[in-house]
């Protein structure tokens, strides 16, 4: 019987996200017939290695954000000789590095929007880019610390005033259709569209109940949805990505215009989110989800 070691917790933001799909993660896992170490991870990596001892099979990692999602466990897991589910060092660390990841993107042709990065101090003098824009931490997730400033608007120095995140990006603001591609490996599941109760699809609206509602597949043309897909298989092989990952685009259906925002690495892994929700339109139940990123797991890729 494979034992696989289910690390949640961490210490980003997103603490309480990733002890929600760890614990659904470990249901479906001992339900697959695996046997579960759920290791609640801490500041202590000391405690954290002594938890993988002896060695787990492989790690899934449900961490999410700062430590779980950058590069940082996956080098403690490489060192330590132990195979973890989702993308290794170097794709972990760009796509959680906003400016990097774009870059990844421009150079693959991939659409992206405009966009700078600044120190938060500029927002306070003047707009960096024509309004509206979106204002983002460089290396947060789950849309944690994301603004929208708009024409006539006197949010800057509110922003300035709350920002804790460092330098921050600035892009701008695509009107239109909220839109996500889950891929596993080279093949994309299918496009949902994120119908928000909010004024954007925020850390709220992710996760507060009725925040917001899933159209799978969303009600696009089928060329959208096709080209949509290509660009999330696209932007998972251009960082370098392994297992499952999630692409979020903006697609504005009054010019036609669709423009990749982001790659997650880490997707979210309840039973209810966006991506085990693809994944189970296309034939693929939660459990088997869970046990495909598993039987997956590799060091150093």
């Amino acid at each position: 019987m494979k034992h696989v070691a289910v690390l949640m917790g961490g210490m980003s933001s997103e603490r309480q996200v990733s002890m929600r799909s760890g614990a659904g993660v470990a249901a479906a896992l001992r339900e697959k017939g695996y046997r579960v170490t759920e290791v609640v991870v801490g500041e202590d990596l000391t405690a954290l290695i002594a938890a993988l001892t002896p060695k787990p099979d492989a790690v899934f990692n449900a961490l999410h954000g700062p430590f779980g999602e950058d590069g940082t466990i996956q080098g403690v897991l490489d060192y330590l000789g132990i195979p973890y589910t989702h993308s290794g060092v170097r794709a972990s660390a760009m796509a959680m590095d906003k400016a990097a990841a774009k870059a990844v993107f421009a150079a693959a042709g991939l659409p992206i929007a405009p966009h700078r990065v600044i120190e938060i101090e500029e927002l306070a003098e003047d707009d960096p880019l024509p309004p509206p824009y979106v204002v983002k931490p460089l290396n947060e997730g789950s849309s944690v610390g994301v603004f929208i400033v708009r024409e006539g608007g006197n949010s800057r120095a509110e922003i300035v005033a709350a920002w804790h995140y460092g330098p921050a990006m600035v892009e701008q603001y695509i009107p239109g259709r909220e839109l996500t591609v889950g891929v596993l490996e080279d093949f994309a599941l299918t496009v949902t569209e994120i119908l928000s109760a909010e004024a954007f699809y925020d850390y709220t609206a992710k996760y507060a109940a009725g925040g917001s509602r899933h159209v799978v597949p969303a009600q696009i043309p089928d060329e959208v949805a096709d080209e949509a897909k290509n660009i999330a298989v696209a932007a998972h092989r251009a960082l370098g990505c392994r297992g499952a990952s999630r692409a979020d685009l903006r697609f504005d259906d009054e010019t036609g215009r669709l423009i990749l925002l982001e790659v997650n690495t880490q997707p979210g892994m309840t039973a209810t989110s966006l991506l085990p929700e693809q994944a189970a339109y296309t034939g693929m139940d939660y459990p088997s989800l869970c046990a495909w990123m598993v039987e997956r797991a590799a060091c150093r890729v």
